[in-house]
């Protein structure tokens, strides 16, 4: 008979969450009076975020969230680009997704303009050729200049915004968890900062960047979600198709963690007790029909 105190097997299904497409939101009163209200941008290149510099608490929060990502057919017209959460599933045009990133840094300023297009549709703006509002716009660090002054001159001269202002997301990062701990402005720390295509580290001395000593690593979320699908299709070959890489990415966002002290982790999973307790196994969609006989 076995044990009434064994573990209780847990076993998770894969969500396959789908996008759905972004309203189009009237632009708020208090956004233009007194005077144009600030639009924050958090250009990732995993996922883009933007919203509104607005002091009421219905502002916390970003008003789009999406996939830095566009696919348009080859020969197709421009307005026929899906952007972001307008593809319900990546996986199908996996193939013909393009994003204005190469790593962390843009270079592809057309895919750009249409990320821009969509989240100032998005937003509400509706004035004829131009953008009122000032920017706040997120950059690698130590982004190249020729990159810096490609974006400025796609926003002054195709929006004709009337001012921007760059920043590293990290050190917004940085500076907000700090005023939350009333910890003084002129802080000094490191951080460690992962995204999708590469990882930083940014020391940060009496409140400014030590630019200098700044370094880049070139694994990140996108490396471990690619390496976690090729281990798993090594492993279940018999599965090949259903192993995607938006799955891994489910994987890594929901099932995962990152071990502060990787010897000591790796103690705990030599115990089948502690295996059995905290393991996650994950169910394939199943398929119930039956071959021809």
């Amino acid at each position: 008979m076995a044990s009434q105190d064994r573990p209780v097997c847990q076993i998770f299904s894969f969500q396959d969450c789908k996008a759905s497409p972004d309203p189009i939101f009237e632009l708020p009163a208090q956004c233009l009076i007194p005077t144009p209200v600030p639009i924050v941008i958090d250009n990732g290149s995993f996922q883009t975020r933007a919203g509104w510099a607005a002091s009421a608490a219905e502002f916390d929060s970003p008003r789009l969230l999406f996939r830095s990502v566009a696919a348009r057919s080859r020969g197709a017209a421009r307005s026929e680009t899906q952007i972001g959460n307008d593809i319900p599933n990546l996986e199908p045009l996996r193939w013909l997704l393009k994003s204005q990133f190469d790593r962390n840094v843009v270079v592809n300023f057309e895919i750009q303009e249409l990320i821009f297009d969509y989240v100032f549709t998005h937003l509400g703006i509706a004035s004829e050729g131009s953008v009122e509002h000032p920017i706040v716009l997120t950059e690698a660090p130590c982004n190249p200049l020729h990159c810096r002054q490609m974006m400025s001159e796609l926003l002054f001269e195709c929006y004709r915004v009337p001012y921007v202002s760059y920043g590293v997301d990290g050190l917004y990062s940085f500076y907000h968890n700090n005023t939350q701990r009333n910890i003084r402005p002129t802080h000094t720390g490191l951080v460690l900062s992962s995204g999708y295509h590469c990882s930083h580290i940014l020391p940060v001395i009496n409140g400014r960047l030590d630019a200098v000593n700044c370094k880049r690593v070139n694994v990140a979320g996108s490396q471990a979600a690619s390496y976690l699908q090729r281990l798993l299709q090594l492993k279940y070959p018999g599965h090949l198709a259903a192993i995607t890489l938006s799955r891994m990415e489910e994987l890594l966002h929901e099932h995962s963690y990152t071990a502060v002290d990787y010897h000591e982790e790796l103690e705990k999973w030599r115990s089948p007790e502690f295996y059995e307790r905290e393991v996650h196994r994950m169910q394939l969609p199943f398929s119930g029909s039956r071959a021809a006989v």
